[in-house]
């Protein structure tokens, strides 16, 4: 026994054990991680999978959707713009019911008057001076005057 117990206190046996020790703690460890990894590995890329093809399936219906609720606020949008040119065109049309405001109108626009009344037309003395540099137009050639008639009738409709 007293050899044993030598041999248990060597430092050889000592070294010995101390590298069995730490090669099974490597080895726990690293089949531990290899199990670990191969088994987290396999899920996350099951999950990834998974998220990859959910994300896919739902960009375009979600785009759709997006794109449509715009679309519905902005057709309620319109809608409520409508429905006040409706209730401006209501008052103007009953305004224009009204003798009174129908006989001012015309007279204001066509320059009527009752009989026995002197009408005047004051003209503005820079309006004519307007008038007078538009005389330029005999300068151009005559395509130039056509597209500015069109481009000026154009703007009168708006």
């Amino acid at each position: 026994m007293a050899v044993k117990d030598r041999d248990r206190f060597s430092t050889a046996t000592r070294l010995r054990l101390l590298g069995e020790q730490t090669a099974a703690r490597v080895y726990r460890s690293q089949t531990k991680r290899q199990a670990r990894r191969s088994r987290l590995t396999g899920r996350a890329a099951l999950l990834a999978l998974v998220l990859c093809s959910l994300v896919v399936a739902l960009a375009y219906p979600m785009r759709q959707y997006v794109s449509q609720r715009a679309e519905i606020a902005d057709l309620r949008r319109q809608k409520e713009q409508a429905r006040e040119r409706v209730e401006e065109l209501r008052d103007a049309k009953a305004r224009w019911q009204d003798d009174a405001y129908a006989e001012h109108r015309i007279r204001e626009r066509l320059h009527y008057v009752m009989p026995g009344e002197t009408g005047y037309t004051v003209v503005d003395p820079s309006a004519a001076d307007q008038k007078r540099t538009d005389r330029g137009a005999a300068d151009r050639p005559w395509y130039a005057n056509v597209w500015d008639a069109v481009d000026k009738a154009d703007r009168s409709r708006r």
